[in-house]
């Protein structure tokens, strides 16, 4: 588990559930404790000169959360920080939305650019993985609405 909270007030809807981007913001702060988790905290990154940007994002809602509802994301894959998010309700073992995010390391020194990870990061990011990429069930989906059969 990369990251806990819950669920406020001010973060819900008309109908009582989680609003969109809340959700995103959730994964936001999961995805910043990532960082900090391999070693690309404030400090780190000052010391290295590097940071991450996020390149891409894709969410997909898999069921309502309300108000109150204790949730926590877990790094569940990753391909060269290629990286796949579930969050869960309490202590659940049933994904109630999963994020799928492509982020680039940065050297931040002079012109922003790629950079690769060195090797004790790169451990660090394959240690935060749960499941193997096959277990992650949402990875790679097109946002696309089904064929209707005539």
């Amino acid at each position: 588990m990369i990251y806990r909270d819950t669920v406020k007030p001010e973060w819900v809807d008309y109908n009582s559930h989680l609003r969109d981007a809340f959700y995103m913001l959730i994964y936001s702060l999961a995805t910043d404790a990532f960082i900090d988790a391999i070693g690309l905290d404030d400090a780190g990154r000052r010391a290295q000169h590097r940071t991450l940007y996020t390149l891409e994002a894709h969410m997909s809602y898999l069921r309502e959360i309300k108000e109150g509802a204790a949730v926590h994301v877990e790094v569940r894959d990753r391909k060269r920080i290629h990286l796949y998010l579930e969050m869960f309700e309490g202590e659940g073992a049933d994904a109630v939305s999963a994020c799928e995010q492509m982020l680039m390391q940065i050297n931040t020194s002079g012109e922003p650019k790629a950079a690769s990870f060195d090797e004790d990061i790169a451990e660090r990011i394959d240690a935060q993985a749960k499941v193997d990429a096959k277990d992650a069930r949402y990875v790679g989906r097109v946002i696309a609405l089904p064929q209707r059969r005539a």
